[in-house]
């Protein structure tokens, strides 16, 4: 038998010696078609190949696509489990030509496959074909010598695809295989045709035209091809199945279900181990293409898809989560094809674990009240839309899980009951808001995220990636278009930059409409915790809300700012390693040039601390550990041992980074809650060095630092002073505290045999207002005044001192102009003080000096002015008040 793994290989080995090239499957989240929730062809990633946006150095490619349709218009959620083909996760096999070869190669190399490589009966196959493709009918009976009564025209728009309303299109050729006349239903175009005898198994689109607006249809330069083929279809074909859970793949699946659960695979619960096995693939292949569970986007489809996989593992009797230990069911079938969910394996089972436990606890409260709600209701009833409202308010159940849970009951709910309770739920949220005191001006944002929702973050994965404009906001109001010149706030249903929070600032980077308009991004603001909003300025063209643009995150900000993020948590679990478990964070600035980070600490960090603190960062950045983030619900993650940071506002969930390897097996060096970006390894960070410490409050220090090549930048410079300085001593560098220090010890001696002989110029001669020798006398009084110059305001109290002391009674007060400002100190006696007070005198000489005030002790006052020349009018009033 052909494995599912035999099919794919055969199939692109196949296309692989035909001249294609083996591309590897694109992420499950798009980056090139803001228009899809989830990859759902092989076509997606080669989107702009066709359209002629991008160029690659191969014309032929093949490709094993993965798939999600659980989301949008492609949505095939509910019907998995009780059918057998529709799926939430498939693979898509493909071979595409790039205006290469056409549609008698695209039929030659699908009959030679399926028929030589994979050996299916001829027989058993027929065609469509565009009811006016005349070309490819005769190419079929030419290639594959079908008679025309196997080559079905249909004129229908089921064999021409389309890109969209405008842009590539043409004709499909479809094949079907036929299961045999035991089965009913008739082949395609029959009024039998829904039956399951006749399968399509592959779709070969011939990419023949350009629709344009106008409705007009012209030929397209380089023709192209785009097929696809469902890999477990074909498995079920090959494998003589007709139902695709029956291959060995799904079915591999399905018993480990069973097995995990105690049950039969195909006994009363088998509907149930189906949609577990199904949902396991798609669930495991989101996450480890980046989406986490949440409550918007992406992440709650991915909740809807693993919830319905949980509440069938409940509804088979489990009481503990189970889901995860099937995991490795999965990595041994798939993972040597996607290696991505070998790599992700831990993550996976680690995030299907916490959901399914906190699911089970609100399953338990809302199955009951459920049920209470139900009781007495037969088939044909109709739940109150009110009560199918509390149930998604209360206990998180949306509509869709409801539905499923009351289908085997043949219980409807009322749609419209619960879109009325939801609206006036968004009502009394406004009135609340409204009424809060916010500004008014804020009130856009409402409005947006009341008609259009959140916007989807794809920045954890990608800097690059597609979205919509879905609203312009220009002086604070809300326009339809923006012009050249414009400032503008710019929203889109997706993004990649990451709007300012929790201390990181916003990201920049350029938007470009696909119809040519450029914004320059200059920051990214969070708005009501939902909404990025994009500030810039349109460089280039007219953009208008409704366009497709690619939004395209300045690299090298994206990465300083993820660089100096992820060294803020080190340093905060640093610091709490060394300092005590006191330090918590206070505030933080992570900035594209440098970090700031405020901890409640009671004293300075040495400088012996500061070095300690800085080798073991660098220590854990040159460990390069992974990187890694979880989701949680923040009870959970605390109990883990995470650290919340200030300035972050938490919900239902919270993502948890962890980094560093770990001291114990219990968990990383460092695990906090966080929303940030950050980086892959902690080697991205390059390097750590801190340049400022200080105080910003009582009890908290603030620590001012760089990273990478900011901080080689900061040491290069220091080096470069230690250089020149060397230089200048004539030492090496290694010489230069030494001599730095004997200079220092030279100028300390010199400067106190400078101020030794200030004092002694100052009280051996004389000077002053009266002149004459070093005292005079007036009214039995003796005076010391004197004028210098250069000598520095701190020396002058010595000197007064000094010549208090050789007086034995008297005044002194002297004035010393240095630096373009006067100083004066007035000194007395003990024996004067009852007579004169220095405070009076010493304000005197002020105010002759241009100065105010002054002040000291009745014994010793000082003061200053800003008019030096006026030093010997300031001595001269001192002695016309002793003089009385």
């Amino acid at each position: 038998m052909q494995t599912v793994n035999d099919i794919r290989t055969t199939f692109l080995e196949f296309f692989r010696k035909n001249g294609h090239e083996v591309v590897s499957s694109s992420p499950l989240v798009p980056r090139n078609d803001p228009t899809l929730m989830f990859t759902n062809a092989g076509m997606v990633q080669f989107k702009n190949v066709f359209t002629g946006q991008e160029q690659r150095d191969y014309t032929r490619a093949t490709t094993s696509q993965k798939c999600v349709r659980a989301g949008g218009k492609h949505n095939d959620l509910e019907n998995v489990g009780h059918t057998a083909r529709h799926h939430t996760f498939f693979e898509m096999l493909g071979n595409f030509s790039f205006g290469d070869y056409f549609k008698e190669n695209a039929i030659e190399f699908a009959w030679n496959l399926i028929t030589k490589e994979y050996g299916l009966p001829k027989d058993k196959l027929l065609v469509t074909v565009y009811h006016t493709d005349d070309e490819a009918h005769g190419l079929w009976k030419k290639i594959a010598g079908l008679s025309d009564d196997r080559i079905i025209r249909i004129p229908t728009s089921d064999n021409f695809w389309s890109m969209g309303d405008t842009g590539p299109c043409g004709p499909c050729s479809e094949i079907f295989f036929d299961h045999g006349d035991h089965i009913w239903g008739g082949p395609p175009g029959s009024a039998d045709e829904d039956g399951d005898r006749f399968i399509e198994i592959w779709n070969l689109v011939f990419m023949q035209y350009e629709q344009m607006a106008n409705g007009d249809r012209v030929d397209l330069p380089k023709p192209s091809i785009d097929t696809g083929m469902g890999l477990e279809r074909i498995a079920a074909v090959l494998q003589g199945k007709h139902d695709n859970y029956d291959i060995d793949l799904m079915r591999a699946l399905v018993e480990a279900s069973a097995d995990a659960t105690n049950t039969d695979p195909d006994g009363p619960h088998n509907v149930s181990h189906r949609v577990v096995a199904d949902h396991l693939r798609s669930t495991s292949f989101l996450i480890a293409d980046g989406v986490l569970p949440s409550n918007a986007g992406r992440g709650n489809v991915l909740r809807r898809i693993m919830r319905r996989a949980m509440r069938h593992l409940h509804m088979v009797g489990t009481q503990d989560p189970v889901m995860y230990k099937l995991v490795p069911a999965l990595v041994r079938k798939m993972g040597g094809a996607f290696p991505e969910l070998v790599r992700a394996q831990a993550l996976i089972e680690e995030t299907l674990k916490l959901e399914e436990q906190g699911f089970k606890t609100m399953l338990d409260r809302g199955l009951k009240m459920l049920d209470d709600a139900t009781d007495g209701m037969g088939e044909g009833a109709t739940l109150s839309g009110d009560v199918a409202f509390k149930l998604y308010d209360t206990y998180g159940f949306p509509l869709d899980l409801t539905a499923d849970a009351l289908k085997a009951r043949k219980i409807g709910i009322d749609e419209d009951g619960f879109s009325s309770a939801m609206e006036e739920q968004k009502a009394k949220a406004r009135a609340a808001w409204s009424g809060s005191g916010e500004a008014a001006t804020e009130e856009v944002w409402f409005d947006i995220n009341d008609r259009d929702g959140a916007t989807e973050f794809l920045g954890y994965e990608t800097e690059t990636a597609e979205g919509v404009v879905t609203a312009l906001i220009k002086d604070g109001a809300e326009v339809k278009s923006a012009s050249k010149g414009d400032e503008v706030a710019v929203l889109a249903n997706q993004t990649t930059f990451f709007g300012e929070s929790g201390g990181q600032q916003g990201d920049a980077g350029v938007i470009k409409t696909e119809k040519g308009a450029v914004i320059e991004i200059t920051d990214t603001q969070k708005k009501l915790g939902a909404l990025h909003v994009h500030l810039g300025k349109v460089v280039e063209g007219n953009v208008a809300v409704g366009d497709a643009a690619e939004f395209r995150v300045d690299h090298t900000r994206r990465s300083s700012l993820r660089a100096n993020h992820s060294a803020t948590h080190l340093l905060h679990a640093v610091m709490r390693k060394h300092l005590g478990g006191h330090v918590t964070q206070k505030g933080s600035l992570v900035a594209q040039d440098r970090l700031r980070f405020d901890v409640s600490h009671p004293k300075a960090v040495t400088a012996e601390e500061a070095a300690l603190i800085e080798a073991d960062v660098n220590r854990l950045i040159r460990e390069n550990s992974e990187v890694t983030t979880r989701l949680m619900t923040p009870d959970e993650a605390i109990e883990l041992g995470a650290m919340a940071l200030f300035g972050e506002k938490y919900g239902d969930e919270v993502r948890v980074v962890s980094m560093g390897l770990p001291e114990s097996n219990e968990h990383a060096y460092s695990l906090e809650l966080c929303g940030g970006t950050h980086v892959k390894r902690t080697g991205d960070i390059g390097m750590f060095k801190i340049v400022s410490e200080g105080a910003v409050s009582s009890g908290v220090r603030r620590i001012e630092a760089l990273t990478g090549a900011d901080a080689a930048k900061y040491m290069a410079a220091r080096e470069n002073v230690l250089a020149t300085v060397a230089a200048d001593l004539k030492a090496v560098a290694e010489d230069v505290p030494a001599r730095v220090k004997a200079l220092q010890e030279e100028r300390r001696r010199l400067e106190r045999e400078v101020s030794d002989l200030r004092k002694k110029l100052a009280t051996a001669g004389s000077g002053g207002a009266s002149g004459g020798d070093a005292f005079k006398e007036i009214n039995g009084v003796k005076l010391a005044l004197r004028s210098l110059d250069g000598i520095p305001a701190k020396e002058l109290k010595g000197m007064v001192d000094e010549l208090r002391d050789q007086m034995g009674s008297g005044i002194v007060a002297l004035v010393s102009g240095d630096g373009g400002k006067a100083s004066i100190v007035v000194g007395l006696t003990e024996d004067l003080t009852a007579k004169f007070s220095a405070v009076d005198l010493v304000r005197i000489g002020v105010e002759k000096l241009g100065g105010k005030g002054g002040g000291g002790r009745p014994d010793m006052a000082q003061g200053g002015g800003s008019d030096p020349s006026q030093a010997d009018a300031a001595l001269a009033a001192i002695e016309a008040h002793v003089a009385g």
